[in-house]
Protein backbone atom coordinates (compact mmCIF):
# COMPACT_ATOMS: atom_id res chain seq x y z
CA UNK A 1 0.00 0.00 0.00
CA UNK A 2 1.22 3.52 -0.91
CA UNK A 3 1.72 6.26 1.75
CA UNK A 4 -0.79 8.79 1.12
CA UNK A 5 1.63 11.56 1.33
CA UNK A 6 3.69 10.09 -1.69
CA UNK A 7 0.32 10.69 -3.82
CA UNK A 8 1.04 14.70 -3.43
CA UNK A 9 -3.04 15.56 -3.48
CA UNK A 10 -2.06 18.98 -2.12
CA UNK A 11 -2.75 20.64 -5.45
CA UNK A 12 -0.35 23.50 -4.85
CA UNK A 13 -0.90 25.75 -7.90
CA UNK A 14 1.94 28.40 -7.93
CA UNK A 15 -1.04 30.66 -6.96
CA UNK A 16 -1.89 28.25 -4.29
CA UNK A 17 1.98 27.92 -2.64
CA UNK A 18 2.15 31.68 -2.48
CA UNK A 19 -1.26 31.98 -0.91
CA UNK A 20 -0.15 28.81 1.25
CA UNK A 21 3.35 30.79 2.49
CA UNK A 22 1.55 33.72 2.89
CA UNK A 23 -1.08 32.68 5.11
CA UNK A 24 2.03 30.65 7.47
CA UNK A 25 4.35 33.87 7.47
CA UNK A 26 1.23 35.70 9.04
CA UNK A 27 0.26 33.59 11.41
CA UNK A 28 3.46 31.49 12.47
CA UNK A 29 6.22 33.98 11.11
CA UNK A 30 7.77 30.92 9.00
CA UNK A 31 8.74 32.40 5.66
CA UNK A 32 9.15 29.80 2.64
CA UNK A 33 10.54 30.52 -0.63
CA UNK A 34 9.74 28.46 -3.87
CA UNK A 35 13.33 26.38 -3.24
CA UNK A 36 11.47 25.15 -0.49
CA UNK A 37 8.46 23.80 -2.39
CA UNK A 38 8.75 19.96 -2.29
CA UNK A 39 9.49 19.92 1.52
CA UNK A 40 6.05 22.00 1.97
CA UNK A 41 3.97 20.41 -0.60
CA UNK A 42 4.61 16.88 1.32
CA UNK A 43 3.78 18.40 4.59
CA UNK A 44 0.51 20.31 2.91
CA UNK A 45 -0.60 16.81 1.10
CA UNK A 46 0.53 14.60 4.76
CA UNK A 47 -2.11 17.12 6.33
CA UNK A 48 -4.16 16.94 3.86
CA UNK A 49 -4.51 13.27 3.98
CA UNK A 50 -4.70 13.00 7.45
CA UNK A 51 -7.92 15.13 7.57
CA UNK A 52 -9.86 14.17 4.81
CA UNK A 53 -9.61 17.31 2.58
CA UNK A 54 -10.48 17.15 -0.99
CA UNK A 55 -8.99 20.14 -2.44
CA UNK A 56 -5.84 22.56 -1.27
CA UNK A 57 -9.27 25.30 -0.69
CA UNK A 58 -10.79 22.66 1.80
CA UNK A 59 -7.59 22.36 3.99
CA UNK A 60 -7.19 26.65 3.75
CA UNK A 61 -10.46 27.01 4.29
CA UNK A 62 -10.11 23.99 7.28
CA UNK A 63 -7.15 26.25 8.83
CA UNK A 64 -8.89 29.67 8.20
CA UNK A 65 -11.98 28.78 10.07
CA UNK A 66 -11.36 25.84 12.41
CA UNK A 67 -12.19 27.87 15.84
CA UNK A 68 -9.86 25.12 18.08
CA UNK A 69 -6.69 26.29 15.64
CA UNK A 70 -5.76 22.28 16.12
CA UNK A 71 -5.31 21.40 12.76
CA UNK A 72 -3.09 24.79 12.57
CA UNK A 73 -1.00 23.79 15.35
CA UNK A 74 -0.60 20.34 14.15
CA UNK A 75 0.67 21.85 10.73
CA UNK A 76 3.29 23.78 12.40
CA UNK A 77 4.56 20.65 13.95
CA UNK A 78 5.08 19.07 10.57
CA UNK A 79 6.54 21.99 9.13
CA UNK A 80 9.31 23.18 12.34
CA UNK A 81 12.87 21.60 11.94
CA UNK A 82 13.99 21.27 15.50
CA UNK A 83 17.94 20.67 14.88
CA UNK A 84 19.28 21.06 18.62
CA UNK A 85 21.80 19.07 21.10
CA UNK A 86 23.36 20.35 25.09
CA UNK A 87 25.77 23.14 25.13
CA UNK A 88 25.16 24.16 21.60
CA UNK A 89 27.05 27.28 20.54
CA UNK A 90 28.35 27.25 24.31
CA UNK A 91 30.85 30.46 23.76
CA UNK A 92 27.68 32.67 24.31
CA UNK A 93 26.87 30.54 27.40
CA UNK A 94 29.98 31.10 28.79
CA UNK A 95 29.46 34.69 27.90
CA UNK A 96 25.85 34.22 30.00
CA UNK A 97 27.78 32.77 32.61
CA UNK A 98 31.35 35.28 32.69
CA UNK A 99 29.90 38.38 31.67
CA UNK A 100 25.95 39.33 30.84
CA UNK A 101 24.60 38.32 34.28
CA UNK A 102 27.34 39.86 36.44
CA UNK A 103 26.14 43.45 34.55
CA UNK A 104 22.68 42.61 34.68
CA UNK A 105 22.54 42.34 38.45
CA UNK A 106 25.26 45.04 39.15
CA UNK A 107 23.12 47.67 40.80
CA UNK A 108 20.41 44.98 42.75
CA UNK A 109 20.52 43.48 46.05
CA UNK A 110 20.59 39.92 46.27
CA UNK A 111 17.42 37.84 46.53
CA UNK A 112 16.07 40.09 43.42
CA UNK A 113 14.50 38.34 40.20
CA UNK A 114 16.37 37.14 37.36
CA UNK A 115 14.57 36.22 34.39
CA UNK A 116 15.71 34.56 31.12
CA UNK A 117 13.60 33.29 28.31
CA UNK A 118 15.01 30.26 25.61
CA UNK A 119 12.38 31.50 22.86
CA UNK A 120 12.26 28.24 20.46
CA UNK A 121 13.23 25.82 22.93
CA UNK A 122 12.52 23.06 20.61
CA UNK A 123 13.24 19.61 22.55
CA UNK A 124 14.36 21.50 26.06
CA UNK A 125 18.61 21.02 25.48
CA UNK A 126 18.74 25.18 25.17
CA UNK A 127 17.06 25.91 28.60
CA UNK A 128 18.14 22.72 30.35
CA UNK A 129 21.83 24.26 29.31
CA UNK A 130 21.39 27.44 30.39
CA UNK A 131 19.94 25.70 34.29
CA UNK A 132 23.32 23.71 33.90
CA UNK A 133 25.95 26.30 33.16
CA UNK A 134 24.11 28.75 35.82
CA UNK A 135 24.73 25.90 38.60
CA UNK A 136 27.90 24.92 37.58
CA UNK A 137 29.84 28.32 36.48
CA UNK A 138 27.96 31.10 37.80
CA UNK A 139 29.14 31.94 41.30
CA UNK A 140 26.52 34.36 42.34
CA UNK A 141 23.69 31.86 41.20
CA UNK A 142 22.53 31.41 44.86
CA UNK A 143 22.21 34.96 45.97
CA UNK A 144 18.93 35.59 43.33
CA UNK A 145 15.59 34.36 42.77
CA UNK A 146 16.26 32.77 38.99
CA UNK A 147 13.07 32.23 36.71
CA UNK A 148 13.39 30.30 33.38
CA UNK A 149 11.01 30.21 31.17
CA UNK A 150 11.26 28.31 27.59
CA UNK A 151 8.89 28.46 24.54
CA UNK A 152 8.09 27.07 21.29
CA UNK A 153 5.77 26.87 18.71
CA UNK A 154 5.76 23.31 18.01
CA UNK A 155 3.37 21.05 20.75
CA UNK A 156 5.46 17.88 20.52
CA UNK A 157 8.68 19.21 21.11
CA UNK A 158 7.56 20.69 24.11
CA UNK A 159 6.24 17.43 25.50
CA UNK A 160 9.21 16.32 24.97
CA UNK A 161 11.60 19.47 26.71
CA UNK A 162 8.93 18.85 29.51
CA UNK A 163 9.85 14.84 29.54
CA UNK A 164 13.61 15.58 29.85
CA UNK A 165 14.85 12.08 28.09
CA UNK A 166 17.68 12.41 25.61
CA UNK A 167 19.88 10.38 23.47
CA UNK A 168 23.73 10.00 23.80
CA UNK A 169 23.69 12.40 20.49
CA UNK A 170 21.96 15.20 21.98
CA UNK A 171 24.59 15.13 25.05
CA UNK A 172 28.04 14.54 23.57
CA UNK A 173 29.06 18.20 23.83
CA UNK A 174 28.75 17.76 27.52
CA UNK A 175 31.42 16.64 29.85
CA UNK A 176 31.22 12.82 31.87
CA UNK A 177 30.93 14.62 34.94
CA UNK A 178 27.87 16.88 34.76
CA UNK A 179 25.76 13.95 32.14
CA UNK A 180 26.50 12.09 35.69
CA UNK A 181 25.64 14.74 38.03
CA UNK A 182 22.37 16.11 35.98
CA UNK A 183 20.91 13.37 34.22
CA UNK A 184 20.15 9.62 35.44
CA UNK A 185 20.31 6.91 32.73
CA UNK A 186 17.20 5.23 31.48
CA UNK A 187 18.93 2.42 29.61
CA UNK A 188 21.45 2.09 27.03
CA UNK A 189 20.50 5.03 24.66
CA UNK A 190 18.71 7.29 27.13
CA UNK A 191 19.07 9.62 29.58
CA UNK A 192 16.92 11.75 31.40
CA UNK A 193 17.46 15.28 33.40
CA UNK A 194 16.97 15.39 36.83
CA UNK A 195 13.29 16.24 38.50
CA UNK A 196 14.76 19.71 39.75
CA UNK A 197 15.97 21.25 36.76
CA UNK A 198 12.41 19.90 35.17
CA UNK A 199 10.50 21.40 37.64
CA UNK A 200 12.64 24.80 37.64
CA UNK A 201 12.00 25.55 33.61
CA UNK A 202 8.21 27.28 32.95
CA UNK A 203 7.77 25.61 29.09
CA UNK A 204 4.87 27.22 27.33
CA UNK A 205 3.76 27.13 23.93
CA UNK A 206 4.06 30.31 22.00
CA UNK A 207 4.04 31.61 18.59
CA UNK A 208 6.46 34.78 18.73
CA UNK A 209 4.91 36.24 15.55
CA UNK A 210 1.53 36.27 17.51
CA UNK A 211 1.21 39.92 19.66
CA UNK A 212 -1.25 38.64 22.03
CA UNK A 213 0.85 35.21 23.29
CA UNK A 214 3.64 37.50 23.76
CA UNK A 215 2.05 40.21 25.29
CA UNK A 216 2.55 37.82 28.94
CA UNK A 217 6.34 37.70 28.34
CA UNK A 218 8.33 40.81 29.50
CA UNK A 219 10.55 42.01 31.82
CA UNK A 220 13.63 39.98 30.75
CA UNK A 221 17.08 40.00 31.44
CA UNK A 222 17.87 37.80 28.86
CA UNK A 223 16.62 36.37 25.59
CA UNK A 224 18.00 33.38 23.84
CA UNK A 225 16.71 33.36 20.49
CA UNK A 226 19.11 31.32 18.50
CA UNK A 227 18.93 29.94 14.82
CA UNK A 228 15.21 30.66 15.20
CA UNK A 229 14.76 34.04 12.73
CA UNK A 230 16.78 32.71 10.20
CA UNK A 231 13.25 31.27 9.29
CA UNK A 232 11.11 33.89 8.85
CA UNK A 233 11.91 36.44 6.15
CA UNK A 234 13.14 40.28 6.52
CA UNK A 235 9.26 41.30 7.75
CA UNK A 236 8.81 39.16 9.88
CA UNK A 237 12.66 39.62 11.39
CA UNK A 238 12.00 43.00 11.91
CA UNK A 239 8.61 42.40 13.79
CA UNK A 240 10.12 39.81 16.41
CA UNK A 241 13.21 42.17 16.59
CA UNK A 242 10.79 44.75 18.16
CA UNK A 243 8.55 42.14 20.06
CA UNK A 244 12.11 40.95 21.79
CA UNK A 245 12.86 44.75 22.33
CA UNK A 246 10.02 45.46 24.57
CA UNK A 247 10.33 42.05 26.01
CA UNK A 248 13.38 43.03 27.92
CA UNK A 249 13.92 44.97 30.63
CA UNK A 250 16.54 48.21 29.97
CA UNK A 251 19.89 47.08 29.45
CA UNK A 252 18.69 43.54 28.89
CA UNK A 253 20.61 41.33 26.69
CA UNK A 254 19.63 38.66 23.46
CA UNK A 255 21.81 36.39 22.25
CA UNK A 256 21.19 35.56 17.88
CA UNK A 257 22.35 32.01 16.50
CA UNK A 258 25.99 32.58 14.76
CA UNK A 259 25.11 33.37 11.35
CA UNK A 260 22.44 36.08 12.41
CA UNK A 261 22.65 39.42 12.62
CA UNK A 262 20.84 42.23 15.12
CA UNK A 263 22.01 45.04 12.75
CA UNK A 264 20.20 43.73 10.11
CA UNK A 265 16.96 43.43 11.70
CA UNK A 266 16.91 46.66 13.99
CA UNK A 267 18.67 49.27 14.98
CA UNK A 268 17.21 49.52 18.51
CA UNK A 269 19.85 47.41 20.14
CA UNK A 270 23.63 47.90 20.60
CA UNK A 271 26.01 45.79 20.06
CA UNK A 272 27.99 44.87 23.00
CA UNK A 273 31.24 42.77 22.42
CA UNK A 274 32.21 40.70 25.17
CA UNK A 275 35.37 38.22 25.34
CA UNK A 276 33.67 35.30 25.16
CA UNK A 277 30.44 36.43 22.44
CA UNK A 278 28.75 39.07 20.97
CA UNK A 279 25.48 40.14 22.67
CA UNK A 280 22.89 42.49 21.53
CA UNK A 281 21.52 44.97 24.45
CA UNK A 282 18.64 46.93 25.08
CA UNK A 283 19.82 50.62 25.96
CA UNK A 284 18.73 52.25 29.33
CA UNK A 285 15.66 54.47 28.42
Amino acid sequence: MSDPADNNDAGLSPADYETFCTYLRERTGLSFTEAKRYYVDRRVAERMAAVGAESFRDYLNLLRFQASGEELQLLVNVMTVNETYFFREKYQLDCLVNSALDEVVRARRPGSRVRIWSAGCATGEEPYSIAIMLLEYWKRVDEFEIELYASDIDSRVLSRAREGIYEERALHAVPKELVAKYFTQLDSRRWQIMEELRESIDFSLVNIADPKQVAAFHSFDVIFCRNLLIYFDDLGRRQAAAMFYEALSPCGFIALGHSESMSRMSSLFVPRRFPDAILYQKPQT
